[in-house]
């Protein structure tokens, strides 16, 4: 849905996107919650209505920094009330840019970062603007984690409504394996408390299929004893023959190391050798969760695959894996994600191949072998379906110039054709804009079948359709 700036009517009274004479009353809305709420004229505003991904610039008609799970009630009821397109944004890592709307309200959940920790129960309640780095420093410091992706930076809220896989996947397996229980408003604005016992079905839909039910304001997360790790980046060169051993290494691995490879161009990073710079290598993330010298021995294969450009791995405490980042990193990228069933000749030789055919700002192949934990999880106790896949891979291209997006779109497009080895499947926190076929995809057979009915139920007019989404049973096509 668009809404143009000349829209807008007065600072206090805009449009409903998608109408063309219906309007709502900022005034109405900031007296309905405690929270902020930022409009065109603010000083912030540019800054609010800011995804963590470039080349999306949509412009909200107005940004609800929500206070409380009442504020999110009130929200969800005032844009279904007005015919508002709603955007629900937790860290506002959506590929797609789905944290924000054109014309429409954001429901921005980064005000809300409680948390209670129950270090005895090992268990955490967690509102769902928080961070998984501010998650996991707060649990760290009792020497317990619960298993989120690989970035400090995501919000809590959409990596596990699409499952979580991260550091500790094959250890602990996905996030929503340690959700134990959840506070969600649904569409008619109804806030609901759901677990195995209390709204099961609601409850596991929300394990894998993403925010397309409701809200989530809080989670409550199974913690784990994890005082230290060893952990960290290690830098190879990249050949196909490394690669490939690599793989096997890590499919062999004990369950306490997960492993994430990075076939790229090396950037020009100050603790890489300059003669590496440009060259292509691999960029490899360790961690092993558990005893430090079983640790060392672990890795030790990796170490010596290949004499080190650069060796990063060490004893140390989980959240070191989150280490600050950037400000105003605004990466834009050409992004495809599959899952793969083995790594073999013809899918190095594509790799490769494909890598240094892209002359874009930087090209990567990411290869995350799975198992362990989480395929020990039955495909249909949650929304997550693909649990005896093997291997998740991604390739993207990084880039500036936005008219090279065509371009580099392709390339991506190709490159995941050409690696794809016939069985559909991909990961809903990792696709992009990419059409109604992908997001099936993301939902294979029943559990798509499940969850259209489940989508009918709680929310039968698609209110939360800013997301991979799944259309309620019955919908137009």
């Amino acid at each position: 849905m668009n809404f143009e700036t000349e829209h807008l009517m007065a600072p206090d009274s805009v449009l409903a996107a998608g109408t063309a004479t219906k309007k709502f009353a900022i005034p109405q809305l900031r007296a309905a919650v405690k929270g902020q709420v930022v409009t065109a004229d603010n000083a912030d505003y540019d800054t609010a209505r800011a995804v963590f991904y470039g080349g999306i610039d949509r412009r909200p008609a107005a940004i609800v920094r929500v206070a409380n799970a009442h504020d999110v009630a009130q929200v969800v009821n005032f844009a279904r009330e007005n015919g508002v397109e709603l955007a629900v944004r937790s860290g506002g890592h959506s590929v797609a840019g789905h944290g924000v709307s054109e014309g429409g309200i954001v429901l921005d959940l980064s005000a809300m970062k409680q948390l209670a920790i129950d270090v005895e129960q090992r268990t955490a309640w967690a509102e769902t603007g928080l961070t998984a780095g501010e998650y996991t420093a707060a649990a760290g410091a009792h020497g317990l984690a619960t298993g989120f992706g690989d970035t400090g930076s995501v919000g809590i809220g959409g990596i596990t409504l699409g499952g979580g896989v991260g550091f500790l996947v094959r250890k602990y397996g996905l996030t929503i394996d340690d959700l134990l229980a959840a506070e969600i408003v649904t569409a008619d604005g109804q806030i609901l408390q759901v677990d195995d016992h209390n709204h099961p079905d609601l409850f596991w839909a929300i394990r894998g299929g993403g925010g397309n039910f409701g809200v989530v304001t809080r989670f409550k997360l199974r913690l784990h004893a994890v005082p230290q790790i060893v952990g960290g980046m290690l830098f190879l060169p990249a050949t196909p023959e490394l690669v490939l051993r690599f793989v096997e290494l890590a499919e062999a691995a004990p369950e306490e190391l997960s492993t994430i490879a990075n076939v790229m161009v090396a950037p020009p990073m100050p603790f890489i050798p300059a003669e590496h710079h440009g060259k292509l290598i691999t960029m490899a993330f360790l961690v092993y969760a558990g005893d430090v010298e079983a640790g060392e021995r672990a890795i030790a294969p990796f170490r010596a695959l290949a004499t080190p450009i650069a060796d990063m791995v060490r004893p140390m405490t989980y959240p070191e894996m989150y280490p600050p980042e950037q400000a105003g990193y605004h990466p834009v990228a050409a992004a495809r994600t599959m899952f793969l069933d083995g790594i073999g000749q013809r899918e190095v030789d594509v790799i490769f191949e494909n890598i240094k055919a892209s002359n874009a700002q930087m090209a990567v192949a990411q290869l995350r072998v799975l198992g362990g934990a989480m395929a020990r999880v039955p495909n249909e106790a949650t929304a997550y379906a693909h649990r005896q896949r093997k291997i998740m891979a991604n390739v993207a291209a990084l880039y500036q110039n936005p008219a090279e997006k065509a371009r580099h779109e392709a390339w991506a497009a190709d490159f995941a054709a050409a690696l794809t080895q016939g069985k559909a499947g991909a990961y809903s926190n990792f696709l992009g804009d990419e059409g109604q076929a992908r997001v099936r995809e993301a939902y294979p057979g029943s559990t798509w079948d499940r969850l259209v009915k489940i989508k009918a139920q709680y929310d039968p007019t698609n209110l939360f359709h800013l997301n991979q989404n799944i259309p309620p049973a019955g919908a137009k096509k």
